[in-house]
């Protein structure tokens, strides 16, 4: 089960400043509701998959 941070302090940070837990999580969670979300979760998630992608992608 996660245990970080929640969004509401995620989002007053840079993606460059969220630990890669963080950033699978949210992508994980974001990608399962995907065709919920409005174009604001959508733009969260696509900058969350950016960041990702500069990071190398998610090792595990």
């Amino acid at each position: 089960m996660y245990t970080g941070r929640d969004m509401t302090e995620l989002s007053m940070m840079s993606k460059a400043d969220w630990n890669e837990n963080e950033l699978a999580f949210f992508h994980h969670s974001l990608q399962q509701i995907a065709p919920y979300l409005n174009s604001e979760g959508v733009t969260i998630h696509r900058e969350i998959i950016e960041e990702i992608e500069s990071r190398g992608g998610i090792k595990g």
